[in-house]
């Protein structure tokens, strides 16, 4: 059964030509259709269904299994004991740091992913991030929100464990990032 259509009115036909004349065709030998007029009935051209292809499957386009939520102060998996224990006692040596002190929370947010965007891309293994103790019982904004920025879908990927350096300082993260393969 063909699909049910409907004229155009003289007004919808005047709305479609003047905004059809403000294109330009992409082509420089592509044509112009004609507008109708309000004399000549509009016939509708048929649209051919073209269904979407389903992607092909290459190595780059599988997708990659999400790592496991990533919270301040655990021993994720892929470090061994000693490497998470010079790490967590801030023994092991901070390559790059980041403060972000004074920042609107937008700003500091952009200024983490490309931080640590460069960083990874750097190869560095030990980045710090100051966030700032805040002045509230629960901190600062950036402090609260830090915790849920790690875990973004564009920032976790980089991003092997988190912990703060000194138990009394929880306004500090150093973060271990995952190397390139």
């Amino acid at each position: 059964m063909p699909p049910r259509t409907r004229g155009l009115t003289a007004a919808e036909q005047a709305l479609w030509a003047n905004y059809a004349s403000q294109i330009a065709p992409l082509r420089s030998g592509a044509r112009r259709r004609p507008t109708p007029t309000s004399s000549e009935p509009a016939a509708p051209a048929p649209a051919a269904f073209n269904p979407p292809r389903p992607p092909v499957a290459t190595q780059a386009s599988k997708p990659r299994m999400m790592a496991s939520p990533l919270t301040v102060g655990t021993h994720p998996g892929g470090i061994d004991s000693a490497t998470w224990q010079r790490f967590r006692s801030g023994k092991l040596a901070v390559a790059r740091t980041l403060d972000l002190h004074g920042m609107t929370t937008q700003r500091a947010f952009h200024a983490l992913v490309g931080f640590l965007r460069s960083a990874h891309a750097d190869r560095l293994r030990c980045v710090e991030v100051v966030t700032g103790r805040g002045s509230g019982e629960t901190g600062g904004v950036i402090r609260r929100e830090f915790p849920h920025w790690l875990n973004l879908p564009e920032v976790r990927p980089l991003i092997l464990g988190a912990a703060h350096p000194h138990v009394l300082n929880p306004g500090s993260v150093r973060l271990i990032l995952r190397r390139i393969r």
